[in-house]
This record gives structure tokens, C-alpha cells and sequence, in this order.
């Protein structure tokens, strides 16, 4: 981890633990020595940065091309790992970049939204998940974000255990394994609201 991503995580971390008690589950389920697909729900724009700020391993994400076109927001982009995706097309470079990622042992943050929820409840997933849970060596750790990041109320994220799409049909479309993502993130989504 570089300058700029360990400050940017020190500062989020003294926030979210301020304004949000923070709270964070199953931190273990994180391979350390792996390509690891984080999928999460997408509740706010803060998303990344609490993802980023509760995994013990960077993590880096794709972010909207537009932002890139800014030198000032490129340069920080750039510095925090994050690389760019056109949205809507089938943007095949930020495709190899995230399988490459993974293959190299990294860790990628992915919402299989692909858009922030306006009701707060978990919608349909995209193929992009499953197509980097096929495609690649990682396994898929499923994350769900509880809570409000409104001041002074609480945020729970909580990681699942991991899943090896190496261990399913090779037929598997990417449709079907995002299906199974969704139901992980689901299942923890579930379990909060019994046990918080």
C-alpha cells in the first residue's frame, strides 16, 4: 500500500469509527494470500472508501471513466489503484484489468448492482460479477453493508465466507454465478437483521 492509500484509510477509519461506530464482521474471511473478488451491496457513495477501510488488504476498484478527466482526480485515482470503466459499454480493457488484478492476487471491490440503491434493499446483480468469478483465480468473498452512514448512526459491514467458483460447472454462465453472489450477499443481509 502506497502514501496516499494508507492515509486515505486512516482518515476514513477515524471517521467511520467517530460519526458511525463502526463495526466490522468476519474480517478473517479475507484470504490473505489469494485473488480475492470483494462483492458488496451499494447503498452510498462512501461504499468504497468503508470497503477499503475495513479490509486488512487494499483493495482496489473501478470507478467511472468521467472521473478520469480531471488531472487532479486522475492523479488520485491512479494513486489509490483504481482504474477506470466505461459505463454501458463493454468495455473490454477495464475487463482484462480486473481479471489481471485478480490473477496477480489482488484484491477487487465489485458492487454487482452496478448502481447505488435508492431504497436501501438489495437489487439485481449484473454479470460483470460473475464474469470475473468464472473468468479468474480468485475466490469471491460476499460483503454486506448494514446501516446509515447519516451522523452518528451506526454502519456494520460484515464478510462472508469465501466461495470457489472453481468448484461449480464449468457451463455456468456468468448470469448464474452472479446469481449465487447476490444470494450470499443476501444470506448476510438476512442474518444482520436477526442478530443486530
Amino acid at each position: 500500500m502506497n502514501f496516499i492509500y494508507l492515509l486515505g484509510k486512516f482518515l476514513f477509519f477515524i471517521y467511520f469509527k467517530t460519526f458511525n461506530r463502526l463495526t466490522i464482521v468476519g474480517k478473517d474471511n479475507i484470504p490473505v494470500d489469494k485473488g480475492v473478488l470483494l462483492c458488496s451491496n451499494h447503498i452510498s457513495n462512501f461504499d468504497p472508501p468503508l470497503v477499503g477501510v475495513a479490509t486488512p488488504r487494499k483493495v482496489r476498484f473501478m470507478a467511472k471513466a468521467e472521473l478520469f478527466s480531471n488531472p487532479i482526480m486522475k492523479w488520485l485515482m491512479n494513486a489509490l489503484g483504481t482504474f477506470p470503466v466505461k459505463r454501458g459499454l463493454n468495455d473490454k480493457q477495464a475487463l482484462r484489468n480486473g481479471i489481471n488484478i485478480l490473477n496477480n492476487g489482488e484484491v477487487l471491490g465489485f458492487f454487482p448492482e452496478g448502481t447505488r440503491s435508492k431504497t436501501g434493499k438489495l437489487g439485481s446483480g449484473l454479470a460483470g460479477a460473475g464474469f470475473f468469478a468464472l473468468r479468474s483465480d480468485a475466490v469471491v468473498v460476499p460483503c454486506a453493508i448494514v446501516g446509515s452512514y447519516k451522523p452518528f448512526k451506526k454502519i456494520i459491514i460484515i464478510f462472508g465466507k469465501p466461495v470457489n467458483f472453481k468448484e461449480y460447472s464449468e457451463k455456468m454462465s456468468a448470469k448464474d454465478a452472479t446469481a449465487i453472489i447476490m444470494e450470499q450477499i443476501s444470506g448476510l443481509l438476512e442474518s444482520s437483521e436477526r442478530n443486530i
